[in-house]
């Protein structure tokens, strides 16, 4: 292997050594951040006007701000729905439409998991705490409601993952979700068998004698989120777009005045959130600027193993790295011409690998938000998410093989 790649591939584990170091050493994710972009900068020689450009640009970067907006404008609209007592309705109705607690934690943060946006994961965060209760922890709520509100992540065209992949590889996104769809029943079967099943079934509320009325008030409690997920799918809308004009009209139509809503503008101001999604965007385009993912082909490259599986490894581990977006963008036209008519089986599988490496890498915002809401160390979900995640990836591949074979 070529000594220069072996130096990159080894300073980027340097990188993440200390950022996961700092994190078992008690360090808070803010602190955390902030040493390991020191050691980004140091361990890469990158010059200290060179670094403040980076930073700057970080910093003033529409997806950076965006995202903060976003975060910001979620948590209002969370607020204004634990004021008014939807979520707590919401739960009463998926209680009377089901009276089934394993499905109240699981359906309800795979739908609001419909809505891109990293801030949705508060949400999920509030009803899977009130349905849970005591029978779970608060690391095992975090990682449930972070593993299903993810679900939806893996195959639907309305995360730029996914829509990215499409548009480079020129698999049909329609095709795409039809070849995910076993894959999302295993997702579930998993996390229901790790997880799920040793809550009790029952809610302590009798069934209700009339579904139809629970699903229209479910409908009414949640209509905000909906409307969000509506258009953005039906009507390409950005999130922000989407998110601000809802919660807008969420005022009026809870009735709140300049005088009721200005204790909720403050309290969805939460400085801990919007610092740790700060940095990890300026980490990432630290990493982004160092070139070090452009290593990482090279080295899989020279492994002994099929092309698909060191394509998959690819993604995996430039996932975790750089995020998802970085890896398909980088790699997929490169896997793509290295395989020819991988079509649809090739999407599935590296989308798969993608998406699992998603759920332990740093650069996800998701992961910090929920173990900040659940006050637990972030490593515990990864720690939680490994098992599955290792299966998940083991048979994905004779699923892609399968693939394969039958088109």
């Amino acid at each position: 292997m070529d000594s220069g790649m072996m130096i990159q591939v080894a300073k980027l584990v340097v990188v993440f050594a200390a950022l996961l170091l700092s994190l078992r050493g008690g360090l808070k994710l803010a602190k955390s951040m902030m040493v390991t972009i020191a050691v980004t900068i140091l361990i890469y020689f990158i010059p200290p006007r060179e670094a403040l450009n980076i930073w700057l640009g970080a910093t003033t970067s529409f997806n950076t701000l965006s995202l903060m907006l976003i975060l910001y404008l979620i948590t209002f609209l969370q607020r204004m729905l634990e004021d008014r007592a939807q979520l707590r309705l919401a739960q009463q109705n998926l209680n009377g439409l089901f009276n089934n607690r394993r499905l109240n934690v699981t359906l309800a943060p795979i739908f609001i998991g419909l809505l891109p946006s990293a801030a949705a994961a508060i949400i999920c965060g509030q009803i899977v705490r009130d349905t849970v209760g005591e029978d779970m922890n608060n690391e095992e709520k975090a990682f449930v409601t972070s593993y299903f509100r993810h679900i939806p992540e893996s195959f639907l065209p309305t995360y730029a993952a996914i829509i990215m992949m499409s548009e480079l590889s020129g698999v049909r996104p329609g095709a795409f979700v039809l070849g995910m769809l076993p894959l999302e029943v295993l997702l579930f079967a998993l996390g229901y068998w790790f997880y799920i099943r040793k809550i009790p079934k029952e809610t302590g509320s009798p069934p209700s004698d009339n579904k139809p009325k629970q699903a229209l008030g479910l409908f009414l409690r949640l209509w905000s989120i909906i409307a969000i997920i509506v258009l953005i799918i039906a009507f390409n809308w950005t999130v922000l777009t989407a998110v601000a004009l809802v919660t807008l009209l969420c005022l009026p139509i809870y009735r709140y005045t300049p005088k009721t809503a200005a204790p909720l503008l403050r309290s969805a101001f939460e400085p801990s959130m919007l610092l740790n999604t700060y940095l990890i965007m300026v980490f990432k385009d630290f990493i982004m600027h160092t070139g070090a993912v452009e290593a990482l082909p090279e080295f899989f490259t020279n492994l002994p193993v099929p092309t698909f599986l060191v394509f998959a490894l690819i993604f995996f581990f430039g996932t975790v790295v750089a995020g998802a977006q970085a890896i398909i963008a980088i790699c997929t036209v490169m896997a793509f011409a290295a395989i020819p008519g991988g079509g649809m089986p090739l999407m599935v599988l590296l989308m798969s690998f993608a998406y699992a490496a998603m759920q332990v890498s740093p650069t996800h915002i998701c992961l910090f938000i929920i173990a900040d809401y659940f006050d637990v160390p972030m490593m515990s979900l990864v720690r939680r998410a490994i098992p599955i995640i290792t299966i998940f990836c083991l048979l994905t591949i004779p699923y892609y093989l399968l693939l394969v074979k039958l088109l």
